[in-house]
């Protein structure tokens, strides 16, 4: 499915599956976007099934098709493409019958976190010829956009190493009593390993233009030890609370090393439960210099031995054609910052022109590999496990991913 255009249609018909706090949230965004029509929502909550109703229709939208049950959207003819807002273990099934009906699947992230799920969904996309994409917006905030336009025209020089990162203080999250509370903590009692890779590695491998003349070939991970989350919980937690009796498995930090055909390194690390300021990284190291985030900062060849602040002036000297002709609707509706808009009108034009989605099948599987990639680096002692093919070797002629300069 490289390279596999949308069939072009002037107005695209959303299906939600999932309209909790992630699925409205997309929703909202969703709603703004030219040429998108939501005519049907399902979640197992009805109250939540009538705040989707309410905005939709506040929107001046027609009333949606309404169920609890998600095979019912996917079922549905006045369904162009199934946006899949669930739980983890949650994502697979529907994108699977959701492609096996006819319909494109858009799934949050991470798309699968098994290695026979990825295959799953790289096969019934293969089979039915209907895409698969994931979510992930971070590919399309204003600092990895403003990268990606540094690289596409060459100011960095040739792309040699990457970092990428989550890393992000959730642990009154995973210790409520409701929202991701309910189902967010559970992996920590069984995996160990990196449970959430895509949000700092789907940037990177833009920049590295994976499957698009290069490949991620090896995996090797290690995790610390755990204790965080269980010191916060038994701060925090009531002595008589059932939380009191969870073993937690899964280390405080996971950082894994992945190697690309290209020869290409990229760090990746997952830290969801330690007391410290959010991250993705976001660094990406070429020839002729390098950035990095949070703070943003360029370093160029010849410019002495300091970072330079990415001031508004450099900002607007670099920043992504996207961001200059969508950014002040983006920064208005602010979804994360304005990424969650630029990644549901992106796909939204995409397919109403007829062109390929930016993230594709195989880019939803390899970009979620390395969770269950590491949890096997960590379980047979940190050994290197090598990187599935997910394209079965079209990634040798694919061009680079076009995101928003076509």
């Amino acid at each position: 499915m490289l390279g596999v255009a949308f069939e072009a249609r002037d107005v695209v018909r959303v299906g939600f599956v999932g309209v909790g706090g992630r699925g409205l949230s997309q929703l909202n965004e969703m709603l703004a976007v030219e040429g998108a029509r939501v005519t049907a929502v399902c979640d197992v909550v009805p109250g939540q099934i009538r705040k989707a109703v309410e905005r939709i229709e506040k929107a001046g939208q027609p009333r949606p098709f309404q169920s609890t049950d998600w095979h019912d959207i996917c079922r549905r003819d006045d369904v162009d493409i199934v946006y899949i807002c669930t739980p983890w273990d949650h994502h697979v099934d529907p994108a699977v019958y959701a492609m096996e009906c006819g319909k494109h699947a858009a799934i949050d992230v991470p798309a699968a976190t098994t290695l026979a799920d990825c295959w799953r969904l790289v096969d019934t996309s293969e089979r039915t010829r209907r895409h698969c994409i994931q979510l992930e917006n971070c590919c399309y905030d204003v600092d990895e956009m403003l990268v990606l336009n540094l690289v596409r025209t060459g100011q960095l020089g040739r792309i040699t190493h990457g970092e990428a990162a989550y890393i992000h203080d959730l642990r009154s999250t995973l210790l409520a009593d409701h929202a991701e509370g309910l189902w967010r903590r559970e992996p920590h009692t069984t995996r160990n390993g990196n449970l959430y890779p895509t949000h700092g590695l789907g940037p990177v491998a833009w920049y590295m233009d994976i499957h698009r003349g290069d490949r991620f070939t090896r995996l090797v991970s290690m995790s610390s030890l755990q204790a965080s989350l269980e010191a916060y919980r038994d701060a925090t937690v009531p002595a008589d609370s059932p939380k009191r009796a969870e073993t937690y498995v899964c280390g405080d930090m996971n950082s894994s090393l992945i190697q690309t055909a290209a020869g290409r390194t990229v760090l990746l690390q997952h830290d969801v439960v330690t007391p410290r300021p959010y991250s993705r990284i976001n660094l990406v190291q070429g020839t002729r210099g390098a950035f990095c985030s949070y703070p943003a900062r360029l370093f160029l060849d010849g410019q002495g031995h300091a970072w330079q602040a990415v001031t508004p002036e450099l900002r607007a000297a670099h920043e992504h054609p996207l961001w200059k002709q969508q950014g002040d609707l983006a920064r208005k509706l602010g979804g994360h910052g304005g990424m969650d808009f630029i990644m549901n009108y992106r796909l939204i034009q995409l397919y109403r022109r007829g062109l390929p989605p930016d993230i594709d099948v195989y880019d939803a599987a390899a970009w979620s590999a390395p969770g269950p990639l590491s949890e096997i680096s960590v379980a047979w002692g940190d050994i290197p496990v090598p990187f599935p093919d997910f394209t079965r070797g079209a990634w040798r002629a694919a061009g680079p991913v076009r995101a928003g300069v076509d």
